[in-house]
């Protein structure tokens, strides 16, 4: 395979992409080209939220084709056109042959949630001192262990004393990892629902694979009180979910909040204060956990 990479202008990134695209280019994807620099810009906000940028000031696309005969003919077809003013070629290079999952599988490491606790990849061997192990693989649904939404909701779970948790409603499964979670530590009454298909399907494998018993399904699903809910999902959601996810809270009972900015955290709490006193839990990376005990 050979790699085009090119410097485009925010406004000639969407066309020349699209002309890739055209070329037969095998895949194409756009970084911003002051990555890792003090004018390294955030484009990406929350769902339903405007981006804070429309696309990077300088964006560098690489382009992959199956033979050099066909990328430099890409290359010349593009430099003739009309849209590719302000853009540059910056290279034509072969991409050596890789074993390209195990590349992809060398990126994700068994991670501890604590020190006995471990999120393990199947490629794997748990470490020796881990005693409870969840393992899971990447895949279509959020929900890895690597982020720290994740990681701080399993800590919290991790602390619970034995039998706590009882019933649990992850909701906002992603991968189920929540859910299996729960019930590593004791959870017999589990219902991880969500939106997406592909996430409730990937929840149904995962703890398959991992010798829990759970039910997983839509939001529907979800019925009743609940000894603990879990939502790790985004801060503009959980305001608006606020009222259904108290609902499912039983007397007594835990409300677990994930995917909050430390900046969000009082407007979570403002959303929140007609059904609980929220307050956080803790924090990484920027990140907080947000519980109540209702």
């Amino acid at each position: 395979m050979f790699e085009i990479s090119l410097m485009c202008p925010q406004d000639r990134v969407e066309m020349v992409s699209d002309a890739l695209d055209a070329l037969d280019a095998l895949s194409v994807s756009v970084e911003d080209a002051d990555a890792q620099t003090d004018a390294e810009q955030a484009l990406f906000g929350e769902p339903g939220m405007p981006p804070p940028k429309d696309g990077w000031q300088r964006s560098r696309i690489q382009a992959l084709f199956a033979t050099e005969a066909l990328a430099r003919d890409a290359a010349g077809v593009l430099a003739v056109q009309d849209f590719f003013a302000g853009c540059d070629l910056l290279g034509i290079v072969p991409v050596p042959e890789q074993d390209w999952v195990r590349l992809t599988q060398s990126q994700f490491a068994p991670v501890d949630i604590t020190s006995d606790f471990w999120i393990v990849p199947t490629w794997h061997e748990p470490p020796a001192q881990a005693t409870r192990v969840i393992r899971l693989d990447p895949g279509l649904a959020f929900g890895t262990g690597t982020h720290p939404t994740t990681r701080m909701c399993l800590r919290w779970i991790a602390r619970q004393d034995a039998g706590a948790l009882a019933r649990v409603l992850d909701y906002g499964c992603g991968s189920g990892i929540l859910a299996i979670g729960a019930a590593k530590f004791g959870a017999t009454d589990i219902d991880a629902v969500d939106i997406d298909d592909a996430a409730v399907q990937s929840t149904v494998l995962n703890a398959h694979a991992n010798h829990v018993q759970l039910k997983a399904g839509l939001p529907d699903q979800a019925q009743g009180l609940y000894g603990t809910v879990l939502a790790n999902i985004l801060a503009t959601p959980l305001k608006v979910l606020a009222p259904l996810l108290c609902a499912h809270v039983a007397p007594g009972g835990s409300l677990v909040l994930a995917g909050i900015l430390e900046r969000q955290t009082d407007e979570l709490k403002e959303a929140y204060a007609p059904y609980a006193a929220l307050e956080v839990s803790d924090t990484q990376d920027g990140w907080v956990l947000m519980t109540a005990r209702l």
